[in-house]
């Protein structure tokens, strides 16, 4: 629901007027008042006027403070995706360092093999409401960028036989298929 729909809907409902009271008091179409309060129209000029003289608020005020609520959706969505970001880099990191490492023993690849399975199903406990195509989407795009940048850089067979690879897959099948591991105690 936008911020002039929430806006005029809960002020309509301090007021105790029902929807066809505000339409009949505004002289607009009560099918108007809906559209407006389900967020499928919004609101302009003699229509906005015309609800804001009903429900004594100030069309300005309203529309400035819309303005507000539409520029932090917009910073929130910037940093939300900025944390996205460097998750996927500090995840494809932990386990390129773990099984690509020149240095990497078998105690280091295990710990890998772990991390590509615990680490994804922590995210998808966090995220039980995500499909498994935009949890993938969202977490598991450094997993395909890294595993495109390794297939570049050093080729299949080195990213394979260091273990690398099949580690990307099963923390990209434990983010899609997530939800299935988890029980359903509904």
């Amino acid at each position: 629901m936008n911020w002039i729909a929430k806006k005029i809907s809960e002020t309509r409902k301090i007021k105790g007027l029902t929807q066809e009271e505000l339409a009949e008091q505004a002289k607009i179409n009560l099918r108007t008042i809906q559209r407006i309060e389900n967020s499928e129209n919004e609101p302009r000029g003699k229509t906005l006027n015309l609800i804001c003289e009903v429900l004594e608020i100030d069309t300005k005020e309203l529309i400035l403070k819309e303005n507000s609520y539409q520029e932090k959706n917009i910073g929130t969505t910037i940093i939300n995706g900025f944390f996205l970001l460097v998750l996927n880099f500090v995840l494809m990191g932990i386990i390129g360092f773990l099984t690509l490492d020149s240095k990497a023993n078998a105690n280091s690849m295990f710990g890998g093999y772990l991390l590509s399975i615990f680490l994804p199903f922590f995210i998808v406990v966090f995220t039980k409401k995500m499909s498994g195509i935009e949890r993938m989407l969202k977490f598991g795009f450094g997993y395909i960028a890294y595993f495109i940048f390794i297939m570049i850089i050093h080729g299949f067979p080195t990213g394979f036989v260091t273990g690398l690879f099949p580690c990307l897959l099963i923390s990209l099948s434990v983010l899609y298929f997530g939800n299935k591991l988890l029980i359903n105690k509904d």
